[in-house]
């Protein structure tokens, strides 16, 4: 994403419009020109490239633009390192000791770096240069790391991500964002709750499957304290919610006057038709090997009991429950399977107080008996469920038998 002094947007009466770059021979080019700059400098030191990357601005009015563009390339597909024999600080330790024995000259400076290198070289035996030592002392600084590796994307992507983090920026100081995921396919919902419970956002949800689903989060500035590391977290929600096929959000920000200094209110809005891009790989089709290897089991078991994966919901309130699997026979009967594999003693509570509240007739749960649910507090014959026990594989024969 980008920092703030690289976000550009505009406000009409209280709508925030961010910037956003067309994919136009200009701009592609420009895009192009930045990359190319990148893969030459690669085995070169940040130093260098930053250099480089000045020259490129030169005095362009639109400098904020290749900056940005340019601070997406270093920081997302770049990679660089510390290059040096041993750790940076280690090695200043090594040659000042060693230097300290001398009266400081030209010569004696060479007369260390090649007695050290000899040292070294011993030590870890291959050959380390003197030179190899000069460069390796200030290694740390980060203008002294080296670009070792550069995944170059292709022109019109990085304009694309470049077009997102410029939303995504709006986000830094929401007071409240209001989402509207409308009726999708539940492994879509899956996968946004997913996403709202890694980045520790607050979250109330209302509504239920057949519906869709109100997401209220409240943003960093309606905390005690205004907390930017909190508005990133909302902000690295949009590439998750590009994977919902239907949807639509609007958010109250709050920010300051730069000149006056007076709080003023901002409005946004977005949905499925913004034509964004994500960069947030897609969920997979099992959150484990354990739901992996039950699925292909069931295949290879003659019943009339279909197996389907993550149809269905169970609302709870100011949440939602997505049991793993759904099994339908033909004759109307359905009942949903979530499977307790391997979890920490928090999630477990989490998971039973779920269920416990879903109060839903035809859940059934497949519990390991590897876990050690009574140093969890989880009280099993409190769960108003079908209750299947399993040691290292869940049997679909065990599951069938209750089923019938």
């Amino acid at each position: 994403m980008l920092p703030t002094e690289l976000l550009i947007n505009r406000q009409n009466g209280e709508t925030i419009i961010p910037k956003r770059l067309p994919i136009n021979s200009e701009i592609c080019a420009i895009a192009t020109e930045l990359i190319a700059c990148f893969q030459n400098a690669v085995g070169s030191t940040q130093g260098d490239l930053d250099r480089q990357l000045s020259e490129f601005e030169g005095d362009s009015p639109d400098y904020r633009v290749k900056r940005g563009l340019a601070h997406i390339l270093k920081s997302s597909f770049c990679t660089f390192e510390v290059v040096s024999p041993l750790e940076p600080k280690e090695l200043r330790q090594r040659v000042f000791t060693l230097s300290a024995q001398a009266v400081p000259s030209h010569q004696a400076s060479e007369a260390t770096l090649e007695t050290l290198s000899i040292t070294l070289s011993k030590e870890l035996n291959h050959e380390v240069l003197p030179q190899q030592i000069r460069v390796g002392l200030y290694a740390d600084l980060q203008e002294n790391r080296i670009l070792t590796q550069f995944e170059d994307p292709a022109p019109e992507a990085l304009i694309h991500r470049y077009n997102l983090s410029q939303v995504q920026g709006i986000f830094y100081r929401a007071s409240q964002m209001a989402l509207n995921a409308h009726r999708n396919v539940p492994g879509e919902y899956k996968l946004l709750f997913r996403y709202l419970k890694l980045f520790q956002l607050m979250t109330y949800v209302e509504g239920d499957a057949d519906h869709g689903f109100t997401i209220t989060i409240d943003g960093p500035t309606s905390l005690f304290k205004p907390s930017t590391r909190y508005g990133l977290a909302i902000a690295k929600l949009l590439p998750a919610l590009l994977h919902v096929t239907k949807w639509s959000l609007s958010a109250t920000l709050q920010s300051r006057d730069p000149y006056s200094g007076v709080p003023k209110t901002g409005r946004f809005s977005l949905n499925d038709r913004c034509g964004l891009e994500t960069h947030y790989p897609p969920g997979k089709p099992y959150d484990s090997m354990l739901e992996a290897a039950f699925a292909n089991r069931w295949e290879a078991l003659k019943t009339e009991w279909i197996l389907e994966r993550e149809v269905d919901l169970i609302p709870i309130p100011g949440s939602v429950m997505i049991p793993d699997f759904r099994l339908v026979h033909p004759d109307g009967r359905t009942f949903l399977l979530e499977i307790i594999g391997f979890w920490r003693p928090e999630y477990l509570q989490k998971k039973f107080a779920q269920v416990r509240r879903a109060e839903c007739e035809n859940l059934i749960i497949a519990i390991s008996e590897r876990l050690n649910l009574d140093k969890a507090g989880v009280k099993v014959a409190n769960v108003p469920a079908k209750v299947i026990w399993f040691k290292d594989k869940l049997s679909p024969k065990a599951v069938l038998e209750v089923l019938e």
